[in-house]
């Protein structure tokens, strides 16, 4: 398997989101001016949604293996609900306070494990990375140095422009939930 690019990851972002389109209500929007869900990339953002709730049930499978062993919450039911996320999300609780949250990009072939910094995380996440790659074959982890470079020029309803990362445009503001300890 090759390493994941910056360049790759950017054009997956640039697929699924517009360039200098801020996610404002159509109200907010002047007249002739582009509309964010007017967007080709918002489409395919949609469509991915779409296709994440057709697909739910692998994640589901696979949570609940992951559920027998620790603490764990979905945070996709949203993703169920309609919404329109661009991962599988959940979160793992180490301890009653903290918690790594892992996620499946519906964007393309990766995933991330977002780490709080406690000692016994690496465990459980090497498992996580495990069950991920056996249920997802060909899924990658984008490793810190690329996912946290912010897209300056991508909105969302997570980032405001110049505020979104590569991981929060792969895998929500979920992703944002887990803070080092």
């Amino acid at each position: 398997m090759t390493m994941v690019t910056r360049s790759e990851l950017l054009d997956v972002v640039y697929r699924f989101y517009p360039r200098g389109v801020h996610n404002f209500a159509r109200v907010h929007v002047p007249p002739n001016e582009p509309f964010y869900d007017d967007t080709e990339e918002h489409r395919r953002l949609v469509e991915a949604a779409n296709r994440g709730r057709a697909e739910y049930p692998t994640w589901k499978v696979m949570t609940r293996r992951l559920g027998d062993r620790y603490r764990l919450q979905n945070e996709s039911l949203h993703l169920l609900s309609g919404g329109g996320d661009p991962a599988y999300s959940a979160r793992i609780w180490l301890t009653d306070e903290t918690a790594l949250s892992f996620h499946v990009s519906l964007l393309g072939p990766y995933y991330g494990i977002h780490l709080p910094g406690l000692s016994e995380e690496e465990p459980v996440a090497r498992e996580i990375a495990r069950e991920i790659e056996a249920t997802y074959p060909g899924y990658q982890s984008i490793p810190p140095e690329l996912g946290n470079e912010v897209v300056p020029d991508v909105a969302m309803d997570w980032a405001s422009m110049g505020e979104a990362t590569i991981y929060v445009c792969l895998f929500s503001g979920v992703w944002t939930w887990v803070e080092p300890v």
